[in-house]
């Protein structure tokens, strides 16, 4: 289980990185950090993204 975890938080980690890189997703940082709405939106995007990858590839 702490390895799926541990998983999960990378390739999370790697997707918010390309959506922050990409300017038609994230067109610049809130006024809030890490903290705001918008962020806070992509990192549940990003984890939710990277659970769904595991799921994908556990069921080939």
């Amino acid at each position: 289980m702490e390895a799926q975890t541990n998983e999960v938080k990378q390739i999370a980690a790697q997707l918010l990185a390309g959506m922050l890189a990409n300017p038609h997703i994230y067109a610049r940082v809130s006024d809030e950090g890490s903290n705001g709405q918008q962020e806070q939106a992509l990192m549940l995007m990003a984890i939710e993204m990277a659970e769904s990858l595991i799921k994908r590839i556990e069921k080939k």
